[in-house]
């Protein structure tokens, strides 16, 4: 599986649970320790922790690729897992709102969904 492929699943796993603002960033021109990053939205942190879940499950079980680490579950408005070639930021609409890091990386393209 492609790193673009990998990002792809994990979109798409997310949305599946209903995540909000789906977007993936193709961060390899301006760094060097990960090749895309998903950025999501759940509407609460109940929300971003069954987001998670279902990602993490299901990486685990149809891939067999499990996160490098995981930060955020126990507060969950900003849960950051890695699985190297792709960052999944799975944020609560207010977190997401504050850390803004589409615009922080507005200048990197994003990759179509599907």
């Amino acid at each position: 599986m492609t790193s673009l492929e990998q990002a792809r699943r994990i979109a798409g796993l997310a949305q599946e649970k209903l995540a909000q603002d789906v977007l993936i960033l193709d961060m390899r021109p301006v760094v060097s320790y990960t090749d895309y990053f998903v950025v999501c939205t759940g509407q609460n942190a109940r929300q971003t922790a069954a987001i998670y879940a279902e990602v993490h499950q299901s990486m685990k079980h149809d891939v067999r690729l499990l996160p490098a680490s995981v930060d955020g579950q126990r507060e969950a408005s900003w849960i950051v897992a890695d699985y190297l070639d792709v960052v999944l930021h799975i944020f609560t609409p207010e977190a997401r709102q504050y850390y803004r890091l589409e615009e922080l990386w507005g200048d990197v393209p994003s990759v179509e969904l599907a």
